[in-house]
């Protein structure tokens, strides 16, 4: 034993737990804590908390670990979830995972784990951390098609103060064999996908309860009519499905969002033709950069604007909380609300919200 105690944030799932036993290898005195984000009333609830909560005892009873549970429910409405419909009712689509990171995983629960006299805090997180010349960065992933520093973009540099990622130089696959070589029940559990207050019900009826919607002209760019929208806040750029104009103008060529009207109530499709929705350059605010310091006037790196893109090629300038970044190639379906998130060879630089997209 190292002495130092490690507490890890377990969700239920084979990441977090593969990250607590590779900590006790290492001599830590682990202890797991378990998040309760949100509370919800009835049979249909969304999370799958006590699922999950039961799988923690399980592996920590495998790891002969202690394991505790702290509720954020209250804070994770006031600072995500309040967010997340203020967005959607102005029309723009928001990520609440990457504000969950900024704002409860790293924010109180960082705290409590602290108060809980934590040498290091752990995450089942696929990404890594380097510290520097008194710098602390965020690396990316071995496992490129699990990298999660997309989603940490907005997390200060100094709330990754003690923390750890195990899994860094691991992929997917040997998470999970280390898993099952080690009895974890969860060793196959599937991975949890979209947002947990929603989970497997629909989400235009989840969003129905929240806000009023306001049915409205679906149009063309040119003008025509070609049926009726259920309220904007509904679509997202590039959307195909679920837009009930199918057979319009005939079967030929699929339908897409290209643009919300957002005073007029409008939604404007295009019918076979995606060139409407291929932007040159877009501006991002509320700016959090990680161990990097940009330069004066223009400079080249990459960029991801949304969490299953490649690394796009750009350029990019900085003015205080804003930047400007422009596409060496055009780029399909940026969408105001998302996350510009700049990268370098090896780290993730930072990010912004997109507030502006120029065609």
């Amino acid at each position: 034993m190292n002495g130092k105690t490690a507490v890890v944030g377990l969700s239920g799932g084979v990441d977090s737990s593969v990250a607590a036993l590779l900590l006790k290898r290492q001599g830590y005195n682990v202890v797991g804590l378990f998040m309760l984000n949100w509370e919800e009333e009835g049979e249909n609830g969304a999370c799958t908390a006590e699922e999950d909560y039961a799988d923690v005892k399980r592996v920590c009873a495998a790891l002969d670990i202690p394991y505790y549970s702290v509720n954020f429910a209250k804070q994770y409405y006031d600072r995500v979830f309040a967010y997340f419909l203020s967005e959607y009712k102005a029309g723009r689509t928001p990520n609440p995972d990457v504000l969950c990171n900024r704002e409860i995983k790293f924010g109180p629960f960082r705290k409590y784990a602290e108060g809980m006299g934590a040498d290091v805090i752990a995450t089942g997180h696929y990404c890594g951390i380097s510290r520097e010349g008194g710098r602390t960065r965020l690396l990316k992933a071995k496992d490129g098609g699990k990298d999660q520093t997309y989603f940490l973009n907005q997390v200060k540099e100094q709330q990754f103060d003690k923390v750890v990622f195990p899994l860094a130089e691991l992929t997917k696959a040997e998470v999970r064999a280390i898993a099952e070589e080690n009895g974890l029940a969860n060793a196959k559990k599937k991975d949890s996908t979209g947002i947990c207050f929603i989970g497997e019900r629909n989400f235009k009826n989840f969003l129905k309860t929240y806000l009023p919607a306001q049915p409205g002209e679906i149009r063309t760019l040119g003008g025509e009519k070609v049926g009726m929208h259920e309220g904007l806040m509904y679509y997202t750029l590039g959307q195909r499905k679920g837009l009930g104009i199918g057979g319009v103008h005939g079967e030929e060529g699929r339908w897409f969002v290209v643009k919300k009207d957002m005073p007029a109530n409008v939604l404007y499709v295009s019918h076979g033709d995606e060139s409407p929705l291929y932007s040159a350059a877009c501006t991002a605010e509320g700016l959090n950069f990680i161990g990097f310091e940009p330069p004066a006037g223009q400079f080249e790196c990459t960029a991801k604007f949304r969490y299953r893109q490649p690394e796009q090629k750009v350029r990019v300038s900085v003015d205080g909380n804003r930047m400007h970044i422009e596409f060496n190639e055009r780029q399909r379906a940026v969408t105001e609300g998302q996350y510009a998130v700049l990268y370098d060879e090896r780290a993730c630089l930072g990010g912004g919200v997109i507030t502006d997209v120029k065609y």
